[in-house]
């Protein structure tokens, strides 16, 4: 499915990133700082020298592609080839620019927050492209072919999601019963979204939070706690007659 897709794909990058980090600050024996950020080179502001320790992000990509798909290499199928595929979306979905000083103009190349490249494969997943095998077994070809092609960055998936609203073991799917939803969202975490428009239960609870926080010199901060009623809100369960279909 499509969820599988982004899961093979997110973790073949983060194997990259975390490589990549740890060989920045030496916690590697068999890598360190980029190796061909050396000297001066040029941009668009002109001239710089390359100074610091430029994150080496081909040797985090190198070593995850031995890793990762040493599994998926020992078989020839389909899924083999679609995990494949994902996994080198992930590792290619990399976010590097140029930090450093702009009155000096000593620069290197740093990756950027994890968290812009899972908003970037999160967008990929939205346009994950559907797909068969082709005849040889050795790529792949688009289910319909009213859409676009696959091309080596889109996620691909074989098979459609199942329904996530309903418990579903054989397929792994818990269904949304007893979530906790935000009934002010419009998002997927909203309430109208999650529970499926089955309606939703509200709780009142108790909560303890930290309130009335001063600085006390030096240095701490000291807090009272504060009791406050909050509402949860919770998924209905479906019907007794939907879930033993479904289960």
């Amino acid at each position: 499915s499509r969820e599988a897709a982004f899961v093979y794909a997110i973790s073949s990058a983060g194997v990259v990133y975390a490589l990549t980090r740890a060989c920045s600050q030496g916690e590697l024996k068999t890598c360190n700082c980029d190796p061909q950020k050396r000297g001066r080179a040029n941009d668009e502001k002109g001239e710089f020298d390359w100074g610091g320790c430029s994150d080496n992000v081909n040797y985090g990509i190198k070593f995850a592609k031995a890793f990762i798909d040493a599994k998926e290499r020992t078989v020839r199928d389909a899924r083999a080839l679609m995990n494949l595929h994902n996994n080198r979306c992930g590792r290619t979905c990399k976010c590097h620019g140029v930090s450093g000083s702009c009155t000096l103009r000593t620069c290197w190349m740093a990756l950027s927050d994890f968290r812009k490249t899972g908003d970037y494969l999160r967008r990929k997943y939205n346009g994950a492209v559907e797909v068969t095998m082709n005849q040889d077994g050795t790529g792949f070809a688009v289910a319909n072919k009213a859409f676009r092609k696959a091309t080596k960055n889109d996620l691909v998936y074989f098979e459609n999601s199942p329904d996530y609203c309903l418990q579903d073991k054989a397929a792994g799917s818990l269904g949304t019963a007893g979530r906790v939803c935000n009934k002010t969202s419009r998002g997927t975490d909203g309430c109208e979204v999650m529970c499926c428009g089955r309606g939703y239960d509200t709780t009142r609870v108790m909560q303890i939070t930290k309130c009335e926080c001063k600085f006390k010199w030096c240095c701490a901060v000291e807090c009272k706690d504060c009791e406050e009623a909050v509402d949860i809100h919770t998924c209905k369960a479906p019907k007794r007659a939907e879930w033993l279909d479904k289960t």
